[in-house]
């Protein structure tokens, strides 16, 4: 049986921390595979990860992983991509925008594909947050062309053996769906949840989801042209 583990990457979210407990908790009892949930604190400066400690010593599926200083999104998730050692690795924010339990929806179809990404078809986000993030998804289609309406939704599950493969660079977090393309995998999207956020700030700006995503389309395509990509059909390695 497979099994899944949920990355949840975080810097300064000390308000959110006990309902990230609670709810993911709650999936953890109930969910249809074995989960467990790693914790990546990425250098924050509030109270994290003193909570994050006591949550995991009171939840024996709840793990960490902590940052000396901030390293970034995409640091954060490679960093978890490298410590799972499950068949299946999710990923959530810890705004909780996103709900735990459409974690199920997305199991039903990993069976059949290699990343499944949610996307918010209903967004809950500020008019400016919803329009910049759409332009930028727009951009990324045309570069990657890997079908994805919403690459940057908190809420996605890949196979780790596609997982642990991915060339991790700041902003490739975006790419993911591509990144499992190149690999000669397959994706699909399904609708999920969306909720507002209702504790901390929101980590992006206009830079941030707009400017920035738009150079990194252009190491995209650097790496799509120089992907190294092969499959062993035979070998005879017993000999020394």
């Amino acid at each position: 049986m497979d099994k899944l583990t949920i990355i949840v990457p975080l810097f300064n979210e000390e308000e959110n921390l006990l309902r990230v407990e609670k709810k993911l908790g709650e999936y953890v009892e109930k969910s249809s595979v074995p989960t467990k949930i790693l914790f990546v604190n990425d250098g924050s400066t509030d109270k994290s990860l003193d909570l994050v400690k006591s949550i995991c010593a009171r939840n024996s599926n709840f793990n960490y992983i902590s940052f000396l200083k901030n390293a970034g999104l995409s640091a954060a998730i490679k960093a978890g991509f490298d410590h799972v050692d499950t068949s299946l690795t999710g990923y959530i924010d810890s705004d909780l925008q996103t709900d735990p339990f459409d974690f199920e929806v997305l199991l039903k179809e990993i069976g059949n594909f290699d990343l499944v990404n949610g996307y918010r078809n209903q967004r809950k986000d500020s008019f400016k947050k919803n329009i910049t993030s759409t332009i930028a998804n727009n951009i990324r289609n045309l570069f990657t062309q890997d079908g994805m309406y919403d690459t940057g939704c908190p809420l996605k599950i890949i196979k780790t053996e596609y997982a642990q493969r991915i060339p991790m660079f700041k902003g490739l977090h975006r790419f993911l769906p591509a990144m499992v393309l190149l690999q000669g995998g397959r994706v699909t999207q399904i609708p999920i949840r969306h909720y507002p956020r209702i504790a901390g700030k929101a980590k992006f700006g206009l830079r941030n989801r707009l400017i920035k995503p738009l150079l990194d389309c252009f190491a995209y395509l650097w790496m799509k042209k120089n992907y190294i990509n092969y499959q062993v059909v035979d070998r005879d390695i017993s000999k020394h």
